[in-house]
């Protein structure tokens, strides 16, 4: 018998991780509409938008606007990623009730992704979590590239765990393991996520898989058994990353669902209804939802089965 918990936290990161990456620019009415459908659908956590420059990310320059227009569900959290200070303060503004931080796991990562050291971009953090708990507002933290790199290929499981006691001492509720490029095993995602474990509570770890090689549903399995009971998704399998070459998009939100509902795991969120909004915005993107269980579900399925 597989040892799995009795009810998953599904943290939807569509809206800000799927779409910070298209390069048409969503408008912001489809982004608020988009929103809205996920928190409908019972989703607890709804990563909303990113208050990051405009420079450096286009597509999330209008994060106050998406923040003053959803309709906030009692039940669900939108949290918003901010890069500093002055992000975090932008977000504050726009009466964000959680933020997240990020940082990496590989310096080599770090450099080209926000140019700094890691142990530079946790400096950089400091002022957030000093404002955030005078704000009362809650931080998650986000670790990238926990079992490949682009540029240094395997990272230690030691160097995550490390970097996921940092963000925990400084603060962070919560900590997102992130499988950046997608290239995790089950056998690699496990023994990452025991070694973190050594520095805190697998309650305090999510897990955050892209589907490269095919393997996140497989990655989140072995998470689950291992005791973590947080799930990053994206719907309609939305996002990559522009920093890592060849990097897939984030596991779609559809196919976990529906994998944890075979499994009788709670979610608390309606599969029919994530479905939907998944082809809402595939629609609107002009292309199919990568979603697996989206696609079948568009088949009519046969009346009787076949003897």
């Amino acid at each position: 018998m597989m040892r799995l918990p009795k009810h998953v936290r599904m943290v939807e990161v569509g809206p800000r991780d799927g779409l910070q990456n298209e390069a048409a620019i969503v408008p912001t009415p489809v982004k608020i509409a988009l929103i809205d459908r996920l928190s409908s659908a019972g989703l607890p956590a709804v990563e909303a938008t990113s208050f990051v420059s405009p420079k450096w990310v286009p597509q999330m320059a209008d994060a106050a606007e998406v923040m003053g227009g959803i309709a906030r569900r009692p039940g669900t959290a939108y949290p918003v990623l901010v890069p500093n200070l002055r992000g975090f303060e932008a977000a504050l503004a726009a009466k964000a009730e959680e933020v997240a931080v990020f940082a990496a796991a590989s310096e080599s990562f770090s450099r080209r992704n926000i140019n700094c050291s890691i142990a530079e971009s946790l400096e950089r953090f400091e002022p957030v979590m000093k404002a955030a708990r005078e704000a009362g507002i809650r931080v998650r933290g986000y670790i990238s590239c926990v079992l490949g790199c682009p540029y240094e290929g395997p990272i230690d499981p030691a160097e995550v765990a490390e970097v996921a006691e940092r963000l925990a001492a400084m603060g962070c509720y919560e900590v997102s393991l992130g499988d950046t490029i997608g290239v995790g095993t089950p056998g690699g995602a496990v023994a990452m996520i025991e070694a973190v474990a050594t520095k805190l509570p697998k309650e305090r770890l999510a897990v955050h898989f892209h589907d490269t090689y095919g393997q996140a549903l497989a990655n989140i399995l072995a998470a689950l058994e291992s005791g973590v009971a947080v799930v990053d998704s994206s719907v309609a399998g939305l996002g990559g990353c522009p920093y890592a070459p060849g990097a897939g998009g984030n596991v779609a939100s559809e196919d976990v669902l529906y994998m944890l509902q075979g499994l009788g795991i709670e979610t608390g969120v309606d599969l029919d209804a994530l479905i939907e909004a998944g082809r809402f915005i595939s629609d609107h993107l002009g292309r199919p939802p990568a979603s697996k269980v989206s696609r079948a579900r568009l088949v009519a399925a046969p009346k009787t089965a076949l003897a």
